[in-house]
């Protein structure tokens, strides 16, 4: 049987065994220390600088070559991205400053700051082909009828062709919207079909 009163002595034994340290350790944790042997005068680039290495982290939690490192590898290597983002001339000053540390494993911080570099170029590549190939495939439509007209003609014709939006069709369309011109005396104007 399990009571209240038993399960918190197991509780109580768990915790006195780890000595009641049960805070997770993660790269966060580490960017401060970091951050602190940098020696920035200046609170707003600590900060960016902060945000960004967060950002890297934030990144590189779904990055299954990162797992074998420890949190405190996954810091250095994130701030040292940013670094390198951020401030490329101080880049090697502050590169010295993380590997002069004593705590550091220099080959694995550099191992994890390549893959992480990798990393953030994929994902920008990616983001920029998603972007152009977007930005090219997308007509925006100038109303919401518009929007309509155009997903009737494809659903009617399959056709890819965008209609061209003319100030006088524009003009026409405003006045459908309003109420001007009732169902029956609406006609396909150009390649836009009449509006339901």
């Amino acid at each position: 049987m399990f009571d209240p009163p038993a399960i918190q002595r197991m509780e109580l034994l768990v915790l006195d065994a780890l000595n009641w340290r049960m805070r997770s350790i993660t790269p966060f944790s580490f960017i401060t220390f970091f951050v602190s042997l940098f020696q920035l005068k200046d609170p707003p680039l600590t900060q960016a600088l902060k945000d960004r290495a967060t950002n890297i982290i934030f990144q590189a939690r779904n990055e299954i070559n990162l797992l074998e490192f420890k949190p405190s590898i996954i810091g250095a290597s994130a701030l040292l991205l940013a670094c390198h983002e951020l401030f490329p001339l101080q880049f090697p000053s502050f590169e010295t400053s993380v590997l002069s540390c004593e705590y550091v494993n220099e080959e694995k911080v550099m191992e994890c700051f390549n893959e992480m570099q990798e990393m953030v170029n994929n994902e920008m590549s990616e983001s920029i082909v998603d972007m152009v190939s977007s930005s090219s495939s997308m007509r925006t439509p100038v109303s919401v009828l518009d929007c309509h007209c155009s997903k009737s003609e494809n659903e009617g014709t399959n056709s890819t062709m965008a209609a061209t939006v003319t100030p006088e069709n524009r003009e026409i369309k405003r006045r459908k919207l309003k109420g001007f011109c009732n169902q029956s005396s609406t006609m396909k104007i150009s390649q836009f079909q009449p509006c339901e």
